[in-house]
């Protein structure tokens, strides 16, 4: 018997993770909602496999995550999410070797790939998340503050949008956008939505002749 937590806000993603585990009778599937959940459970089960959207919890940054999984140094991880910036990536997998990492995009194939590693107790690295990884920087490179997602999502509060207006033009949740809003403002360390249009004027990402600040 294999214990698995499942750590995902997006309704369908958990749906269908929990339909691909409970393929296997032997398999037992929790779900954790938020943070405390999720360590409440690992209380109770140590080594269970976590498969997190890192982007969508409720998460402050990896700092908390890493120190989570020490915490429970038996558990294994599994992060599935839509994007993860390189800075990330490199830190998690280089800190831990706990963590097995593939994309939401990703082929079913890879995910199942992923689960049958772990299960053998073994890292899994989605093709993409290598090229990541491997991929060389330049040594004066600013690492990344925001996700592609993150970025765009910038730009149409920037443009006056609302949080309905987004979610409804990128096909997401109005829960999913805000999660991604309250992600955004505490990486900039910001309150407000004319502190984002600040941003976004500074950063190029919207034309200042639109704008009175």
């Amino acid at each position: 018997m294999r214990n698995y937590i499942i750590a995902d806000n997006q309704e369908l993603t958990r749906y269908a993770l929990e339909n691909l585990l409970e393929k296997d009778k032997e398999n037992v599937v929790y779900r954790a909602y938020d943070r405390a959940g999720l360590v409440a459970l690992l209380k109770e089960h140590e080594s269970a496999v976590v498969l997190l959207d890192y982007t969508l919890f409720d998460f402050a940054d990896e700092d908390q995550l890493l120190i989570i999984a020490e915490r429970f140094g038996l558990s294994e991880w599994i992060l599935i999410s839509d994007e993860l910036t390189r800075q990330f990536i490199r830190r998690v997998v280089y800190s831990s070797h706990q963590f097995s990492v593939v994309l939401k995009d990703s082929p079913l194939g890879e995910i199942r790939e992923a689960l049958n590693a772990v299960g053998r107790h073994t890292r899994y690295l989605s093709q993409r998340v290598l090229e990541t990884i491997i991929t060389h920087q330049q040594e004066d490179e600013a690492p990344s503050i925001l996700t592609e997602t993150e970025t765009e999502i910038v730009k149409a509060i920037a443009q006056g949008k609302t949080t309905k207006e987004i979610a409804a033009e990128r096909f997401s949740s109005i829960h999913t956008i805000t999660t991604h809003r309250k992600n955004i403002f505490r990486k900039l360390g910001i309150n407000t939505a004319h502190e984002v249009v600040k941003y976004a004027l500074r950063a190029g990402l919207i034309d200042p002749s639109e704008f009175y600040i």
